[in-house]
């Protein structure tokens, strides 16, 4: 894919970027582009193997510790001065009936891709804040946020959580000059997908979207750098669809 600069020497922060799957994706795209990028990861030793393969500077982070992403946040701005992109990515998810879900694991779903993003997110725009001439936040949500899906209530809630924290903290610092929006996809198929769901439900999935296929965790990064420069000057508060998916 032939790279246009959008991005270039703006400082990306990527969240859950190690491995195979849209944060490892969009922070390879966001170098292409001509980004300094950071990548995090609370898995250290897939973050340093990431890391190396996209000559990118790693720092781990749970994004579940408020130390931890404030040390994000300030080892980004040791590195390289400034901060102008947060892409929030972390997120988790999972399947189980309502009737069968135990508390710890909806709060642990929630903590993680809610409470994850809006940690991230202050820790960002309190750094863009001060720094005084703008910035972008990107944040991962999901469609599960807007249509219903079996076995998914604590997923859903907290993407469809995500999409309004965007909505609301875009308001929040429109004055400043920062923009906060999110994705939405809807079946981004990668390794660890694919470990952690039946085929029957990948099947299932596959087949409500009109190409018949997932997409490539690149092509959901595409839409996030986008979001990230400067080309979407105008857009704040927005969640835009990655999807196929036929209702």
């Amino acid at each position: 894919m032939k790279a246009h600069d959008l991005l270039r020497d703006k400082v990306v922060v990527v969240t859950a970027a190690a491995g195979t799957g849209i944060g490892s994706a969009v922070a390879r795209r966001c170098v292409e582009e001509g980004a300094r990028v950071v990548v995090s990861d609370w898995h250290e030793r897939r973050l340093e193997k990431t890391a190396a393969e996209l000559g990118v500077h790693p720092i781990v982070c749970d994004v579940t510790d408020e130390e931890q992403v404030q040390a994000l946040i300030d080892g980004t701005v040791a590195e390289y001065g400034r901060l102008d992109v947060m892409i929030n990515n972390a997120g988790l998810g999972g399947t189980r009936s309502v009737l069968d879900m135990p508390d710890d694991e909806w709060f642990r779903v929630v903590d993680v891709t809610l409470h994850g993003t809006f940690r991230c997110t202050r820790a960002a725009l309190k750094q863009m804040v001060a720094q005084g001439d703008g910035g972008a936040v990107v944040n991962n949500a999901s469609v599960v946020g807007w249509r219903a899906q079996e076995g998914q209530a604590h997923y859903a809630a907290a993407k469809a959580g995500v999409m309004a924290f965007t909505r609301c903290a875009a308001m929040d610092v429109a004055t400043h000059g920062i923009r906060v929006n999110a994705v939405a996809p809807s079946l981004a198929m990668h390794p660890h997908l694919a470990k952690v769901t039946s085929e029957e439900l990948l099947r299932d999935l596959t087949a409500r979207e009109a190409f018949g296929r997932a997409a490539e965790p690149w092509e959901v990064a595409n839409v996030m750098v986008f979001l990230a420069s400067d080309y979407s000057s105008y857009l704040t508060g927005e969640v835009i669809s990655v999807s196929s998916q036929h209702p």
